[in-house]
């Protein structure tokens, strides 16, 4: 809650950020992350609004529940491959966020990542993903496109439900397997009329 404080330097014997450690920061705008950090608590930097660029480093490996939600300034963020868990609600109404890379090390996206996450357009799940939690890309309204791999095994009650702009899915695998992947409930209730291109065919919505 330290709205005032505009800068700060991280020194090097860091090594996590505790939970709500930086939140509602508002004045900040950017903080650099040592390399001896290995996890980012919950809340870290919730709702610091101002924040327009961080860079995570590759000692990190898990960024907690609602870490980055609420920073609606941030624009673009990349997730280094050193990162295997991402919290419930990690990047939680970042509407300013248009572009992120999720790495391969990555293996499930905890409920309501990008939920309100409204600026973001297009989005690729890397190979490594089996599990999307329910409302992970909840009320995703400018989301057009995404890309599936075939490791999915089960999408989450509600996890693209209102992402109006959705045209398309791009899947790697057969309908087949398309079909088998566990769907939780409205897990596309108002959504736009996408189709889902398959290896093997498309699929109407």
């Amino acid at each position: 809650g330290c709205s005032g404080l505009t800068s700060i330097t991280i020194p090097n014997s860091v090594t996590s950020l505790g939970d709500n450690a930086f939140g509602s920061c508002r004045g900040l705008t950017s903080i650099t992350i040592p390399n001896n950090v290995t996890s980012l608590g919950d809340n870290a930097f919730g709702g610091c609004s101002g924040l327009t660029s961080i860079t995570i480093p590759n000692s990190v490996t898990s960024i907690g529940d609602w870490a980055f939600s609420g920073c609606s300034g941030l624009t673009s963020i990349t997730i280094p491959n050193s990162v295997t868990s991402l919290g419930g609600n990690a990047f939680y109404f970042c509407s300013g966020l248009i572009s992120i890379t999720i790495p391969d090390s990555v293996t499930s996206l905890g409920e309501g990542t990008f939920d309100g996450c409204s600026s973001l357009t297009s989005i690729t799940i890397p190979n490594s993903v089996t599990s999307i939690g329910a409302h992970a890309f909840y009320r995703c309204s400018g989301l057009t496109a995404i890309t599936f791999s075939n490791g999915v095994t089960s999408i989450g009650k509600n996890a693209f439900s209102k992402c109006s702009d959705l045209t398309s899915i791009a899947f790697n695998g057969t309908k087949e397997q398309w079909n088998a992947i566990e769907k939780g409930e409205d897990w596309n209730e108002s959504t736009g009329a996408y189709t889902i291109h398959c290896s093997d065919g498309d699929i109407a919505k």
